[in-house]
């Protein structure tokens, strides 16, 4: 029995995907998951500084023979994040309800009837009487769906300015880790924030961070319980049924 070339690549494709999953689990056995080494964000593989639309620059208005710089809080120095490789604080506190309720309800019905009179110019008791296509067609439609979600997210981690736009708005990112009991949890935050929005104590909220990507996630042995395995994935994503 030959097996066709697109079954083949499939078999071969669930088996090396399942071949280099096994292996990096099998490199954790006995062990609880690695956790990544400290290092520069700017550095990753996949790190893209952002461009974001920019007004046109203006020169900082100057007052000779003053003490005061513009934006400070404090006389001497302002303690708040400024710069590139400065430290900040993010509260994330996300309270997420919604609750969705759609009914849908739709019927129809149609008829065609399509007869011959006459053919040629001939006319008759069986070509009056007769008819070529007759059809009728009826369809109803019920659904109703319901979604209720309720999401809390609470937390507080220390992120690094890592660029400054030419507006004077902060690129900040803050990952953090935590292993417990072999299961680790990763956290990151990314975005934008504006100076004003850092408060006294160097902390910004997550409500005030322009295009702000938050992750909580993780995994171990309780992750890899949670999640259908591959097989299973690729299945669900091309079966028709």
């Amino acid at each position: 029995m030959k097996k066709s070339p697109l079954s083949t690549a499939i078999l071969s494709g669930l088996l090396c995907l399942s071949g280099c999953t096994g292996l990096a689990d099998l490199s954790e056995l006995g062990h609880p998951p690695r956790m990544t080494k400290t290092s520069d964000p700017t550095q990753a593989p996949d790190y893209r500084p952002i461009t974001m639309p920019m007004p046109p620059l203006q020169p900082p208005p100057t007052e000779v023979g003053s003490l005061w710089r513009p934006g400070s809080r404090a006389f001497f120095k302002d303690q708040r994040a400024s710069q590139v490789g400065d430290l900040i604080t993010i509260d994330v506190n996300i309270a997420d309800n919604a609750a969705v309720v759609n009914n849908t309800s739709a019927a129809g019905s149609g008829s065609q009837t399509f007869g011959i009179p006459s053919l040629f110019g001939a006319q008759g008791k069986t070509l009056s009487s007769s008819t070529a296509l007759d059809t009728s067609s009826a369809s109803a439609n019920t659904a109703a769906g319901t979604i209720t979600r309720n999401e809390t997210v609470t937390l507080a981690l220390a992120g690094t300015i890592t660029q400054v736009l030419p507006n004077g708005n902060f690129v900040v990112m803050a990952r953090q880790e935590v292993r417990v009991n072999g299961e680790l949890r990763q956290l990151m935050v990314s975005g934008v924030v504006r100076p004003q929005d850092i408060t006294e104590d160097n902390t910004v909220t997550h409500d005030r961070i322009a295009e702000a990507r938050i992750s909580y996630g993780g995994r171990g042995q309780l992750s890899k319980i949670q999640t259908p395995r591959y097989g299973q994935q690729v299945l669900d994503s091309v079966l028709p049924f």
